[in-house]
């Protein structure tokens, strides 16, 4: 007759430090990477990383390696970047295309959907990139007119930065003053984006530019038709920030601008006659990928643009 171990004998399971960790584990860690305020706590950290790393004994390792040249070949394509450059060109648009998905919603479903209440964070934005720069133009016509091309120095705000801040102290923040303020960062940046296009970029290349409108409007055909084929936007959103990249201008526009196409209300099927069902609880479409992309924008992409900026 053999002899059983008891249950409270038996050993448990070996756990290694850095074994794959289950599903409800994956998807706990996602579910914390959506929260907000674990997204802008991540970026201060990564930023006061950097600080700290930057002005310490062991500086230069942290020079060199914002300066490294992961893919020195791509020169032509325009993508010989450095570290730092790739975190804030591309990694940077993964959280331009979620901040895309929420304007989007807000516009279409949410506070702002209202064009007068839209206009007014727009009109907020203009304001505080004029009257900045006004300011410096007095005050360097007033000292002898030297510098004056600078004028566009004090108009630029770090959206990442600002809406870091903004998601650590959202939850004490009525939903409107929060969609004013996000609507605020990102018009403001978009416009400090182009005025650096117009007046600032000695290399601007129409030609590519124009043609970043086609993969952008293959995805949003995709996706206005419900179509989440990963195989086929993932490629497109690529080529899509690859053309704008080479065009002069920031490459992260085209995450705002893939964001904007994806539809936010859920498409409602028709029933037999040709007339619509009733509307289900599902959110659209532009929800569900917020949903998916948000981990990887505040837990990885956004972080590691802290750290090189």
């Amino acid at each position: 007759m053999t002899s059983r171990t008891p249950p409270s004998e038996q050993r448990p399971p070996r756990v290694r430090l850095f074994s794959r960790s289950s599903w409800p584990q994956a998807r706990h860690l996602a579910d914390v990477l959506r929260t907000e305020t674990v997204g802008g706590a991540l970026l201060l950290l990564g930023a006061v990383v950097a600080l700290t790393w930057a002005n310490s004994p062991w500086s230069d390792s942290y020079t060199r390696l914002g300066a490294w040249v992961p893919w020195p070949g791509g020169a032509s394509a325009h993508l010989d970047l450095t570290l730092a450059t790739w975190a804030a060109d591309g990694l940077l648009a993964v959280f331009f295309f979620v901040v895309g998905l929420e304007l989007k919603r807000e516009f279409v479903a949410g506070e702002l959907r209202d064009p007068r209440r839209a206009a007014l964070p727009v009109v907020a934005a203009l304001g505080g990139m004029l009257l900045p720069a006004l300011i410096y133009v007095g005050v360097v016509l007033s000292a002898g007119g030297d510098g004056l091309r600078g004028w566009a120095i004090p108009t630029a705000t770090d959206i990442a930065f600002a809406l870091a801040v903004l998601a650590v102290v959202s939850s004490h923040l009525p939903q409107g003053l929060r969609a004013f303020l996000l609507t605020l960062a990102v018009v403001d940046d978009l416009f400090a984006i182009t005025i650096i296009a117009v007046f600032y970029t000695a290399d601007f290349q129409p030609l590519p530019l124009l043609a970043a409108l086609l993969p952008i409007g293959l995805f949003a055909l995709l996706v206005q038709r419900g179509r989440t084929w990963w195989w086929a936007l993932i490629p497109l959103a690529v080529a899509a920030w690859a053309l704008v990249h080479a065009s002069g201008v920031h490459a992260t526009v085209a995450g705002v601008l893939l964001g904007f196409t994806v539809p936010v209300l859920a498409r409602r099927p028709t029933v037999a006659g040709g007339q619509p069902a009733a509307a289900s609880d599902e959110g659209g479409l532009a929800e569900r990928l917020e949903h998916r992309w948000r981990p990887v924008s505040a837990g990885f992409a956004v972080p590691v643009f802290a750290l090189f900026a």
